[in-house]
């Protein structure tokens, strides 16, 4: 089985969707950092499992600098739902996502 992981730092804005009074309901920013892994038992024909520059491309250049709700439309942009949409957005071989949106703060997504 091969493995990567790949670190990615994201500075964007957000506000949540919650039911009850909170000051993150408000638009705020964060410098994120997302680190994606990825696995297979098998390499591409340029031998990878995906190359580190399209999965920049693919989630640093969709998100940088942006707000994320309008990037994720209807889903709620929690730590925990940005790293989900990170791992479907990267597709089968992204089985965990790392959303760190502060020191203290990570939320981690691995699929079964």
């Amino acid at each position: 089985m091969y493995y990567v992981k790949k670190r990615l730092e994201i500075s964007a804005a957000h506000y949540l969707k919650l039911d009850y009074d909170s000051k993150c309901s408000n638009l705020h920013g964060h410098n994120w950092i997302v680190t994606v892994y990825l696995k297979s038992s098998e390499l591409n024909s340029n031998g990878m499992i995906m190359d580190f520059t399209l999965i920049k491309k693919d989630i640093q250049q969709v998100l940088d600098h942006k707000v994320i709700n309008d990037i994720l439309g209807e889903i709620n942009p929690t730590a925990e739902n940005i790293a989900k949409w990170i791992a479907d957005k990267l597709g089968p071989k992204c089985f965990k996502v790392e959303v760190q949106e502060s020191e203290n703060n990570v939320a981690v997504y691995e699929k079964e």
